[in-house]
């Protein structure tokens, strides 16, 4: 009986491998890690949010611990860490910010706010936190309005992102007032990446005994591979395989 092997050509086989790849680079770019600051929740382009009314009910506070985990509209884990209250400091809370009788703001009417946590009465200091919000997955931009509460006089608000191996990729300010307007004039501190490398946020205010407080949180999760990448990126494997396999024959 004759054996016959079937010769590849290397250099077509060579040829079908680079334009499965250059395939792939072409629907996926090579990254580039650049950070930019935002201030305006319509430039994050988020697709997800995180409303703490989500939490649970407001009656009209639910306090939480100091630590503690939330869940987005789409289904994205994260974890909030605020620092361990001074004593006669409360656990953080959210509320709903309203007219009077309610509590009132410079947030928009009917906005639940996150606040670090406050004394219940006169001079109404609190924990200063910084409140720090670490997703599940990494994440393109993210941002959310800020105020530091009881406190008129001008203060500097400040937002630092990390990337997974917890390395700072930038820290930005903006010069605040808070006020009891409820006209939506809290600061928006938001950052913005080229690729989905954003894992960490960490907000804080130059003021050393106030509270402060976010409203729903904003950003852009990377949705999972689609069925075409997983089509390209399977024939660009089998390729490589094949010329391994072809190249032990030898």
């Amino acid at each position: 009986m004759e054996t016959k092997l079937i010769k590849f050509s290397n250099k077509g086989l060579s040829a079908t491998i680079v334009a499965a790849l250059t395939t792939l680079v072409a629907v996926f770019p090579l990254p580039v890690k650049a950070i930019t600051f935002v201030t305006d929740r319509t430039a994050l382009k988020s697709n997800d949010q995180v409303d703490w009314s989500s939490l649970g009910e407001t009656n009209p506070f639910n306090f939480l611990l100091n630590s503690f985990s939330a869940t987005s509209q789409r289904g994205l884990s994260l974890n909030v860490d605020i620092p361990l209250p001074k004593a006669g400091v409360s656990a953080p809370f959210v509320f709903q910010t309203l007219p009077a009788p309610g509590i009132a703001t410079d947030f928009a009417s009917g906005d639940y706010i996150l606040l670090t946590g406050a004394k219940p009465n006169p001079p109404l200091d609190g924990n200063p936190g910084p409140l720090s919000i670490t997703f599940d997955k990494p994440v393109k931009s993210a941002g959310t309005q800020l105020a530091v509460a009881f406190d008129l006089n001008p203060y500097k608000a400040f937002v630092s992102a990390f990337d997974d191996a917890n390395q700072e990729l930038g820290t930005f300010s903006l010069d605040a007032v808070s006020s009891l307007a409820l006209d939506n004039s809290a600061v928006f501190l938001g950052v913005s990446s080229d690729i989905a490398n954003i894992k960490r946020l960490v907000f804080s205010s130059s003021v050393s005994n106030r509270p402060f407080g976010i409203n729903k949180l904003s950003f852009a999760a990377v949705p999972e591979p689609s069925f075409t990448f997983g089509l390209i990126a399977f024939g660009a494997f089998g390729a490589v395989t094949l010329k391994r396999k072809l190249n032990t024959i030898k």
